[in-house]
């Protein structure tokens, strides 16, 4: 039987935030990089729901809470830092950012996105990496990195219908 996604569970969401960053300051030390404090701020503003948030978002949030105003560029550093190391997946059809479940390992990232509500669940099923590899040495093609992106209705979305 399949796992119910952490988005759809209740849980103890601060611990869970808790959790990823100090996943996230053991990784970079690990890593020998400087997870700083706007890249932290940044991290927890993205894990602090299930759902992709955007650059904008964050930007808006940051300087909600800084009297000093925050400018997209830092923003978007912060964000390819945490991108770079793993701590966080790019939505592309979504232009958000959400985080990573897994960083302790490099991997693919697949999410199944609620086209209503856009919770996006992470799923690591190597056989999908492998199969997208496969199909490309068929055509030659050398892949550099893969996002699979699966739109449709989320359980409690189509039980709200």
């Amino acid at each position: 039987m399949p796992k119910t996604p952490l988005a759809y569970t209740t849980h103890d969401h601060d611990h869970c935030v808790s959790n990823a960053l100090a996943e996230a300051d053991t990784l970079c030390e690990r890593s020998g990089v400087r997870l700083t404090a706007l890249r932290k701020r940044v991290l927890e503003l993205v894990w602090q729901s299930h759902k992709p948030l955007g650059a904008y978002d964050i930007l808006a949030e940051l300087s909600a809470q800084d009297s000093r105003r925050a400018a997209p560029p830092t923003v978007y550093r912060a964000l390819d830092f945490l991108l770079e190391n793993g701590l966080v997946h790019r939505i592309a059809s979504l232009n958000a950012f959400i985080g990573c479940n897994h960083p302790e390992h490099p991997h693919q990232g697949q999410f199944l996105i609620c086209r209503n509500c856009h919770t996006a669940i992470e799923l690591e099923q190597p056989s999908i990496s492998e199969a997208i590899d496969q199909a490309a040495r068929t055509v030659d093609f050398n892949v550099e990195g893969q996002t699979v992106e699966v739109v449709g209705l989320c359980a409690p979305c189509r039980s709200a219908a």
